[in-house]
């Protein structure tokens, strides 16, 4: 006679949805078979673009304006003073960063950004959005608890840090210059935008120097 295990069923039940993407990646894949199906759409051209955006556009272009800001202090002021202009120096293609302010950190001032109405967001300077960025949420504690929200995704504010949330719209959009971490002095470039990360240019990140085995080989990673 077969037995009924509620502890084991329940752990089946869980594993099967743990497996299963969320309700709404659910219907964007549907909606994608069937535009597929359709011929209206090419698969293999949407898996490009989110490539693009995710690995090649954004978070890299960010990481490149950063590390300009990191180590030329009158690109800073440009960048802070007028963030378009100072990008186009960059000669991108086909983007367009109008409507873009940019915010620095430093040792008394850490910047935050959320979009409490939607999920305005500058995609084409830091690629996709982060799921939680586009969460009820975060949208909502971030303005309400911010120091709280920071310290759940790592990072904890010394007291006499002054924090400022902005909200982003479709009007204008932030960008975030992390403070340049210690014992970078001499790095290029290139080897601090390995440092930047999405999040930090978020406001919810910190960059840091990668510890070091003897060898001198990276112990850790960014964090993106």
């Amino acid at each position: 006679m077969p037995t009924y295990d509620a502890d084991r069923v329940a752990k089946i039940h869980e594993e099967l949805h743990d497996h299963l993407p969320p309700e709404p990646a659910l219907r964007v894949k549907a909606l994608e078979s069937l535009l597929v199906e359709k011929g209206m759409l090419d698969r293999s051209a949407v898996d490009a673009w989110i490539e693009l955006y995710t690995e090649e556009i954004g978070p890299k272009r960010g990481a490149q304006i950063v590390a300009r800001a990191w180590t030329d202090p009158a690109y800073k002021q440009r960048l802070l003073e007028d963030a378009t202009s100072a990008i186009d120096e960059f000669n991108f293609e086909g983007q367009s960063f109008a409507h873009l302010r940019a915010v620095a950190n430093d040792a008394t001032h850490h910047n935050l950004v959320v979009c409490t109405l939607c999920s305005c967001y500058p995609y084409t300077i830091l690629g996709m959005p982060p799921t939680w960025y586009k969460a009820n949420e975060y949208r909502a504690r971030a303005v309400r608890e911010p120091r709280k929200v920071l310290a759940e995704l790592g990072v904890t504010l010394d007291p006499d840090i002054e924090l400022r949330v902005w909200d982003s719209t479709a009007e204008l959009r932030y960008i975030v210059v992390p403070e340049r971490p210690a014992g970078t002095d001499g790095w290029s470039e290139a080897q601090l935008a390995t440092l930047v990360t999405r999040n930090s240019m978020i406001g919810t990140d910190i960059p840091r120097v990668p510890e070091t085995d003897a060898a001198g080989a990276s112990l850790t990673g960014a964090r993106r």
